[in-house]
């Protein structure tokens, strides 16, 4: 039997008295009663219910009434108490800043590894109940309660690659994960450029190199792009790695594409491929650090100093022991599709340092000296570190005269 709309009205009057009292499980078995009952679509019967009562604006012969009905003013209480109160997020609060403000995600299972470590510095005091609270916190509840503090926070460049055409036939093209990376060593490497965006003249360059494998960072400003430069940086980097270096790709720039390069690659068994011009995704590995490490770090301000280089290479030394040792990365595990959604899975985050112990290529003499070098470390106080030589770097930058542009002359002589 069909309704009448004055018999609707009068359901809703009545099943609405009692939905806003309902719990959510007694509003859902509510809903199906009442779209029985009156032939409603669920949606509209739900915004029916739910806006039952709500005070109506009249205007009746140019005078305006406001028309309050009958409401229930019954709201439910929160019947258990909560559980992550302001102590929680405080402590929470410290720990994600000292962790450069990672996602959820990444902080949730990192929270096991960092509270340890700062606590044996000092950084941080907890009693037993606000750490067995902050140890079993999940990702998504981590980012419900730095909402606010995520969004007090809440800055693209053009690229300078000049191509280099020597060589490239001898070199071969590496598509996007064509190489065996089961194991450290094979790294992708970028330029960074320190322009300001005025790329007249010369400014710095930071040289980011990425193991594809533990996400291992290292970085190094040089003076500009000449071969030379580039190559004595590589030089150190190689160094610094806890790892033999296998495998090398880059893009096309002159920079990289060089006999200096090719001949070092060839002495050495390493190998040295390019990516395709125009396709980032090649190289997405570094590309990925050259926002997370590079930019984030050294801004986009132009440095062409050698004092700016030098403090360039100070934030380095430090940035590297902080990225490698204290952030935790996620490593793409499949990326399945049906139809047009596309859904990726990650493996639990690690920091490189971790996927270094744990690789069976990487020798133990090394591990150990990894050890070692990570009881040393107080992750708060390199970050403090860094921070005072971001504010050198930022003062030396907006201390020295402005540059003339060519938008300047544009302007002098139109």
């Amino acid at each position: 039997m069909r309704l009448t709309m004055k018999e609707k009205k009068a359901v809703t009057r009545q099943v609405a008295q009692r939905y806003f009292k309902a719990t959510k499980k007694q509003k859902g078995l509510m809903l199906d009663e009442f779209v029985f009952t009156t032939g409603y679509t669920r949606s509209y019967a739900r915004s029916v219910l739910r806006r039952w009562g709500a005070r109506i604006h009249m205007r009746v012969s140019d005078r305006h009434y406001f028309v309050e009905p009958e409401r229930p003013t019954h709201k439910n209480k929160r019947r258990k108490e909560r559980l992550y109160d302001n102590k929680v997020l405080s402590s929470l609060r410290s720990v994600w800043i000292v962790s450069d403000y990672l996602c959820g995600k990444r902080l949730a299972p990192f929270l096991r590894e960092s509270i340890p470590v700062l606590e044996r510095f000092g950084e941080i005091s907890l009693d037993s109940d606000t750490r067995t609270r902050l140890l079993s916190i999940s990702a998504a509840t981590i980012d419900r309660l730095l909402k606010a503090d995520k969004k007090k926070m809440s800055l693209k460049s053009k690229s300078r690659t000049k191509p280099g055409t020597l060589l490239k036939h001898q070199i071969p093209i590496r598509t996007f994960c064509q190489w065996d990376d089961a194991r450290p060593g094979f790294c992708e490497m970028d330029l960074v450029g320190h322009d300001g965006g005025d790329a007249s003249g010369e400014y710095a360059q930071t040289l980011d190199v990425t193991d594809i494998r533990t996400a291992w960072t290292e970085t190094e400003a040089v003076r500009n792009k000449a071969q030379k430069w580039v190559f004595e940086a590589l030089g150190h980097i190689i160094e610094n790695l806890p790892f033999d270096l296998l495998g090398l790709d880059s893009d096309n720039g002159s920079e990289f594409i060089n006999a200096h390069l090719f001949r070092f690659c060839k002495e050495n068994s390493i190998t040295f491929t390019r990516a395709r011009s125009s396709r980032k995704n090649d190289n997405c590995y570094v590309e990925q650090k050259n926002w997370s490490v590079v930019r984030r770090a050294a801004g986009y301000m132009r440095y062409d100093t050698p004092e700016e280089l030098e403090t360039l290479n100070e934030i380095y030394k430090h940035l590297r022991l902080y990225t490698n040792f204290f952030q935790p990365v996620m490593k793409l595990k499949e990326k399945t599709r049906e139809g047009s959604k596309v859904t990726k899975r990650y493996d639990v985050p690690k920091t490189p340092y971790r996927r270094v112990l744990e690789s069976e290529q990487v020798d133990e003499e090394v591990k150990e000296r990894l050890k070692r070098q990570y009881i040393t470390l107080n992750p708060a106080e390199l970050k403090r570190s860094i921070a005072k030589l971001q504010e050198k770097l930022f003062k030396l930058s907006t201390s020295k005269p402005r540059r003339k542009t060519r938008n300047d002359f544009e302007y002098i002589y139109t």
